[in-house]
């Protein structure tokens, strides 16, 4: 690593690609399709900096997360000079905790077991479809959790007495209503929040106060959708208990 008179942290290509957890052939790549700035040349030996090292990370988590490469692309384009590392802190903020130290990969025996049914690949695969979790390297004996919380929590509802088929049939109907609560609050986040940050230049001295206050809303959004659902659960528990009242009821009259 060479040290200069800005005492700016640099890398070889090597080191870069270490860090950032990618091939050095993907970091040519990716620099000569543009997605990173051109390094510091000494001689034949090129140099990056922090910037370089970032981007690739962030075009790492994109790709990840399932983005195509031109999709990333695009986003790059439009990323300012600090962009990087500010999507990154967001990334950061926004991840969800695994649950706490169990292992993220079982033995489809012991997933059936979580859930005190027989094993059945046919349900795996519905999870699969839903991307709850997926076979590891091909090998139909073992799963790996993609959502840990989810798949627990699923089980622990099928061995109260659902039905599997019941449960994963609800995961798509939740899903799809929690995507549309999360969308609509980002959209009021980034419409008061983000874009006045980004209008305004991505003043660096306010992003420190930005990121603490989305930081803090993620769990007060949380609370608030899982309050309201409480709430609606309790009134639809009711319902259902006065229209099982009512077919009771019913039922005793005809018997006399």
């Amino acid at each position: 690593m060479s040290t200069d008179t800005s005492a700016v942290e640099e890398f070889t290509v090597d080191e870069l690609a270490a860090r950032a957890q990618m091939t050095v052939r993907n970091v040519r790549a990716y620099a000569s399709r543009g997605l990173i700035a051109a390094p510091r040349l000494e001689g034949r030996t090129g140099y990056y900096t922090l910037e370089h090292l970032q981007r690739l990370q962030l075009i790492r988590q994109l790709i990840d997360r399932g983005y195509t490469l031109a999709a990333v692309e695009k986003a790059i384009a439009r990323t300012p000079k600090d962009g990087a590392r500010h999507a990154l802190d967001l990334m950061n903020i926004l991840e969800l905790p695994q649950d706490d130290g169990d292992a993220q990969v079982m033995s489809r025996d012991d997933l059936a077991a979580l859930a005190g049914v027989p094993r059945d690949d046919k349900l795996i695969d519905s999870m699969e479809q839903f991307g709850l979790v997926e076979w590891v390297d091909g090998n139909r004996d073992v799963v790996r959790l993609l959502e840990p919380v989810v798949v627990r929590t699923g089980a622990a509802a099928v061995a109260l007495g659902l039905a599997p088929e019941t449960v994963i049939g609800l995961f798509p109907i939740i899903q799809s209503r929690l995507r549309e609560i999360a969308d609509a609050f980002v959209n009021e986040v980034s419409a008061e929040i983000v874009r006045p940050f980004v209008e305004a230049g991505l003043p660096e001295d306010e992003w420190p106060h930005l990121l603490h206050t989305i930081e803090n809303l993620v769990p007060i959004a949380s609370q608030i959708t899982l309050g309201i659902f409480r709430g609606q659960f309790r009134e639809a528990i009711d319902t259902e208990i006065g229209e099982q009242l009512t077919v009771l009821s019913k039922k005793s009259s005809r018997q006399r």
